[in-house]
């Protein structure tokens, strides 16, 4: 569960980002007349207005005034400041897409008193400066936190997030917090104890076991607790992992339910292995530290929820990489569109280091002022999406559904043990060999691959390749010499083909309803707005799940026809290794098939090109 930088691949390039959940920013205050007019003075000269406005759009903005903006855009009068303010709270009740903006006051609305909080706790306790006002050494902090955004494509809420304070520039450096303020595995076993935990243990575990510890035990007593206060409840995550059977069945027929039920029965037996065993668990061999009626598989289910949704993987740590929870910067919010990347680096500057680590963030781009900051937590699908964060996006250039691809091998112990229902059914003479080549590639004769809305993985189809392979392909050969990243033959390539869609139809099967009847219910607010939030992220996810498998078979049918593999009596390999060039794949593999030379001299390395 890494958040880091998002690779694009091909063609994604080209899909331009949104800016969910704030409203559109404002333009730019405009100066007072006065001011105006005095910065004006100097026209007559081209090159003296240019200064002028040259030094116009240098000015910076006064601090506070970022506050300010937004008590007048959310409809705040000004307001005298509460217990010092600590830079944030203010706006709950206003209107717009974003609330509590880190406003210099604080009222009634108890996550504004915690964003407070949590800001004084970072500067006092871990010295991070988050003031809107520059110091010696330090530039004023660009950004402030948001204590409710709104994802402008489905109106759903996405709880707290980052916003620009003031315009951005790529590669700014926009926060730093140190180590030792980050729940690690580290801090765990110095929390609970080496001999509770050992070195051995999973950092998910002991992180988990840390997150009760300072939430249940110690409570308002732990020192982390303006961190704790922040963080949300499950009901304001909702990963699928923690939904109830009634919202899981809106889910049907997706492959989000059975990886729903895996995690689900994976962290019941860790739970009961670590802490609930009567005589090897933690609350009995360490009572007083683990006591029982705190480590529940409720408070156990709610730190996973934590982990799952904002744990970051650290990978440039002097003693290798790690997993820690990391305060205020795991507030910022998810685009697939981002390539923001969050890591770790030694204090101090280019001659002396102080030995001390800490957590930096880089804008991956230019943001304007109240434009919301992204980082990504990685290429994820919306199923990864939904089980592990909560949520699912209707933009996703990640998103894919697994489908499963399933060709037993026609043994004869295997039409033996189907008896009469294998009649018509011949067995494969290639079978025994199929299955010794799965082996050795470390594959099964069932596998789930990924289709995208645009693409389908290339290892389904070299598995397939194998799985649909003849003696009149193979021609006495055995199966290892043939390439199968390129087409063997064309009626091969027919089955191939032909094999996918099929799986993919039946995929589509398995929804008790159509994605037109779950358009329709999109469509219908009032009824829609009756299913909980859960349902209603489960009603948009297998609608478009359904989308993207159909798009895939039009595309896959589609090129059936234009490489004509729907024709009868196609040709198969006939013993050679070399495959067949079809139409439509010159661009794949150039204007002409490589002839047998080339492949020697390709598996041996040299430079030569024949064509």
């Amino acid at each position: 569960l890494v958040l880091g930088v998002a690779a694009f691949g091909g063609g994604l390039n080209d899909v331009v980002p949104s800016v969910s959940a704030f409203v559109p920013p404002r333009a730019p205050l405009a100066p007072s007349r006065s001011r105006s007019a005095s910065l004006g003075m100097a026209g007559g000269e081209g090159g003296e207005t240019e200064w002028s406005k040259a030094l116009r759009d240098a000015e910076g903005s006064a601090p506070g005034s970022f506050e300010e903006e937004m008590r007048a855009m959310l409809g705040i009068g000004s307001q005298p400041e509460k217990d010092g303010g600590g830079g944030a709270g203010g706006g709950a009740d206003g209107g717009g897409k974003m609330k509590g903006l880190g406003l210099k006051r604080t009222d009634a609305n108890p996550k504004l008193t915690a964003n407070a909080n949590l800001v004084r706790w970072l500067e006092e306790r871990g010295e991070v400066y988050l003031a809107d006002a520059s110091t010696w050494g330090e530039a004023p902090h660009p950004m402030a936190i948001s204590t409710e955004t709104v994802d402008e494509l489905t109106n759903e809420s996405s709880g707290r997030g980052l916003l620009a304070r003031r315009s951005i520039n790529e590669g700014d450096e926009l926060l730093k917090v140190p180590m030792d303020l980050c729940l690690t595995k580290k801090s765990a076993r110095k929390a609970l104890g080496r001999d509770a935990l050992e070195g051995g243990i999973n950092e998910y575990l002991a992180i988990a076991c840390q997150l009760i510890h300072e939430r249940y035990v110690l409570g308002d007593e732990s020192e982390y607790k303006p961190y704790l206060d922040v963080l949300p409840d499950i009901e304001e995550v909702n990963p699928t992992f923690t939904w109830s059977d009634e919202d899981l069945s809106f889910l049907d027929g997706s492959p989000v339910v059975p990886a729903t039920r895996s995690l689900q029965a994976k962290l019941r037996r860790e739970y009961d292995a670590l802490l609930g065993d009567e005589t090897t668990g933690l609350c009995d061999r360490f009572p007083d530290r683990f006591p029982r009626d705190k480590f529940t598989y409720e408070a156990w289910e709610w730190a996973f929820t934590m982990l799952f949704s904002r744990a970051i993987r650290l990978r440039n740590l002097r003693t290798g990489e790690a997993l820690a929870m990391v305060p205020y910067a795991d507030l910022i919010n998810h685009s697939p569109f981002s390539g923001a990347y969050v890591d770790a680096r030694e204090t101090g500057d280019w001659l002396f280091k102080t030995g001390e680590e800490e957590v930096i963030l880089y804008a991956d781009r230019g943001y304007r002022k109240m434009e919301q900051v992204y980082i990504s937590y990685g290429p994820k699908s919306n199923a990864e999406l939904l089980l592990l964060y909560g949520f699912a996006l209707e933009r996703n250039p990640y998103n894919s559904v697994d489908v499963t691809v399933s060709i037993k091998p026609r043994t004869r112990e295997a039409l033996e043990k189907l008896g009469s229902a294998a009649d018509g059914i011949e067995e494969d003479p290639l079978a025994d060999e199929k299955i010794a080549f799965l082996e050795r590639s470390g594959t099964d004769d069932t596998v789930d691959f990924p289709c995208y809305a645009d693409r389908y993985p290339v290892e389904m189809l070299e598995y397939l390749r194998l799985m649909q392979m003849t003696p009149e392909d193979t021609r006495g050969k055995p199966l290892s010499e043939f390439d199968y990243t390129r087409t063997i033959s064309a009626a091969n390539e027919a089955a191939v083909l032909t094999s996918v869609v099929q799986a993919i139809k039946r995929q589509i099967g398995n929804y008790p309803n159509d994605d037109e009847d779950d358009a329709a219910l999109i469509k219908d607010r009032g009824l829609f707005r009756l299913l909980s939030y859960n349902q209603r992220m489960a009603v948009r996810h297998r609608r478009n799940e359904k989308r993207l498998l159909k798009r895939t078979v039009a595309a896959l049918e589609k090129q059936i026809r234009r490489k004509g593999l729907d024709a009868p009596d196609l040709r198969r390999a006939g013993g050679s290794t070399l495959g067949e060039l079809l139409p439509g794949e010159e661009r794949m593999y150039g204007t002409k098939q490589r002839t047998a030379l080339e492949d020697r001299l390709e598996k041996m390395g040299l430079p030569v090109d024949l064509k």
